[in-house]
């Protein structure tokens, strides 16, 4: 039985880039949908505000959409200074919001921690949901200390961690491509997979990031995250249900199965970009971006490959890999299929093995066939059967709130993935910290280190 719809939604660090950049014009997005619903919004913040202020903030972020549900909220919304480490402040917040209340952190993340061991002193509302934003912890100890800390204030369903890769568009092609079509299921195993890569790059630089960025890097930002819940999701074996805990139950399990492909960790890159040119924009180097400590060894590009130990996958290197400021960047997953047994003699080709591509941003499917030459029969070729998926209404973030607002957990990361995640990327992590993996450079808008090709 579905939970009831949130109320309120209070955004604490709402004076921050996350809110204005992201949480607001994905509420916006989501208002304007047809699951839009009213919702009554409060800003909370350190610094002073007034809600004339805030509503003028929230204005701006909700400007590209309009409607009477629009302002509604916006007229309803109001605005109040807090320290989130306060107990007195945080019950004024909670004595604020109305009817069942989402708590969104939108904090960083060790803020969030002293935020939710604050909370451990108040008396929370019943029902209230906490949405928390990645990374989840710094580690695997770290992890699973928050994980513990949560367990105290809520249960579980009422813990919302969020990560916008898990989009439900996203989600629903993989899952409707894989398990709706008698095409492609048979054909995803070890039997006919030689490879599987993963690879979410962008052609954006820092952005302003360095804060947080300088201290997590490629590896901790993208691929103990976004890429480990996409390969669950990629390779985890049909759910009874597409219902939140047997979809997630189907990709906990995956990820139990998950391991570095070498177990100290240097079946691994990494490297950082120098200075280019992306375009029209000129870059710098990392190393020169404000608020980068060049001491740390900070990668912008990183890569490992990892092992499923299953049925399905055993022996089938998965090869992830994340990066900024690249010439051409891509987000999709690439199947690469064994050639077949035998060829009969007198045919030649392909000059490739065939593959079926998955793309997540834009939503696309390639799937090469093998087929007779055009000019000589006997010489094989690649032709390309191309979809495109159906656009999502809402943006990532409009379809992570609408789920949280909605009372649907189906999008939240389960504590136990969030620990898993962490597990398989710690022999990465622990080879590069020990300086036994090599940090390479490429320059900006090139796509990577030319070693790397």
């Amino acid at each position: 039985m579905a939970a009831p719809a949130i109320s309120t939604l209070v955004i604490l660090g709402a004076g921050g880039d996350l809110t204005s950049r992201l949480l607001l014009p994905g509420l916006a997005s989501l208002l304007a949908s047809t699951r839009g619903s009213d919702i009554r919004l409060i800003g909370v913040d350190r610094d002073p505000m007034t809600d004339a202020a805030w509503k003028r903030r929230v204005t701006k972020a909700f400007s590209a959409v309009d409607g009477r549900r629009i302002e509604s909220v916006i007229e309803s919304s109001s605005y109040l200074q807090a320290d989130v480490t306060d107990p007195a402040a945080l019950e004024r917040v909670l004595a604020a919001a109305t009817g069942r209340t989402a708590l969104y952190f939108a904090l960083p993340p060790a803020v969030t921690v002293l935020a939710c061991r604050t909370l451990a002193g108040v008396d929370l509302p019943a029902g209230i949901v906490l949405a928390v934003e990645k990374p989840f912890g710094t580690d695997l100890k770290s992890a699973t200390a928050l994980n513990r800390l949560l367990q105290r204030l809520v249960p579980e369903e009422q813990v919302f961690r969020v990560d916008h890769f898990l989009g439900k568009s996203t989600v629903i092609n993989l899952l409707g491509l894989r398990f709706a079509n008698r095409i492609f299921e048979p054909l995803l195993s070890a039997q006919n997979v030689a490879h599987v890569e993963i690879n979410i790059e962008e052609d954006l630089g820092l952005e302003g990031r360095a804060g947080y960025y300088d201290k997590a890097g490629a590896l901790i930002d993208m691929i103990q995250s976004h890429l480990l819940l996409v390969l669950a999701l990629a390779t985890m074996e049909p759910p009874a249900t597409v219902a939140s805990e047997d979809l997630r139950g189907a990709m906990a399990q995956l990820l139990r199965a998950t391991r570095s492909w070498k177990k100290d960790g240097t079946e691994s890159r990494r490297a950082r970009y120098t200075a280019g040119t992306i375009g029209r924009r000129k870059l710098p180097a990392y190393t020169s971006e404000a608020g980068v400590d060049r001491t740390r060894g900070t990668e912008t590009l990183a890569e490992m490959t990892v092992a499923i130990d299953n049925w399905r996958w055993a022996g089938v290197p998965f090869v992830l890999r994340s990066g900024k400021a690249i010439g051409e960047p891509r987000q999709e997953v690439v199947f690469t299929f064994r050639d077949v047994p035998h060829l009969p003699t007198g045919f030649s080709g392909p000059s490739r093995q065939a593959q079926l591509r998955i793309g997540i941003k834009p939503a696309t499917m390639s799937l090469d066939l093998v087929t007779n030459g055009f000019e000589d029969p006997f010489d094989l070729e690649c032709d390309t059967l191309d979809a495109n998926f159906r656009p999502s209404e809402l943006s990532a973030y409009g379809e992570v709130l609408a789920e949280l607002l909605e009372g649907d957990p189906t999008l939240s990361v389960r504590g136990d993935i969030a620990e898993e995640c962490w597990r398989i990327v710690a022999p990465v992590l622990a080879a590069w910290r020990a300086d036994r993996v090599p940090l390479d450079s490429y320059p900006a808008g090139t796509r990577g280190p030319r070693s790397w090709r």
